[in-house]
């Protein structure tokens, strides 16, 4: 269950950055992102890709059993939060510039502690 919810947890945090290339798009990070999630330390799987969407500066998953809450402010900067009804969450933060964005992530699930960064770009 931590995998998902650290893979859930990269994808929203990788939701950040470009410039919208939607003309109904009211923040500059609305749109549709890749979101690359890699584990860099812990007993979660290697890397996923996930996508997410960000609208009015809100990042979105639609892929799983995990609860997302995620922001864009209007200087780049991301913050996420996620969890899962087993007691396993994700936190992510890092920032979006016009065409991709980079942060951490940290998550725990029970005793098991994963950690690493994301990486994400427009699609």
């Amino acid at each position: 269950m931590i995998s998902q919810l650290v893979r859930a947890s990269v994808l929203a945090s990788i939701c950040v950055a470009a410039l919208a290339t939607d003309s109904s798009a009211r923040t500059p990070y609305d749109g549709a992102w890749s979101v690359l999630i890699v584990t860099t330390r812990g007993e979660c799987d290697r890397a996923y890709r996930y996508g997410v969407s960000i609208t009015n500066g809100f990042i979105r998953y639609d892929g799983g059993v995990v609860n997302m809450q995620g922001r864009v402010a209007a200087n780049g900067a991301v913050r996420v939060s996620v969890s899962s009804g087993s007691g396993a969450y994700a936190n992510g933060s890092g920032r979006l510039n016009r065409t991709s964005g980079r942060g951490n992530w940290a998550g725990a699930s029970g005793p098991s502690r994963c950690a690493g960064y994301w990486q994400a770009s427009r699609t």
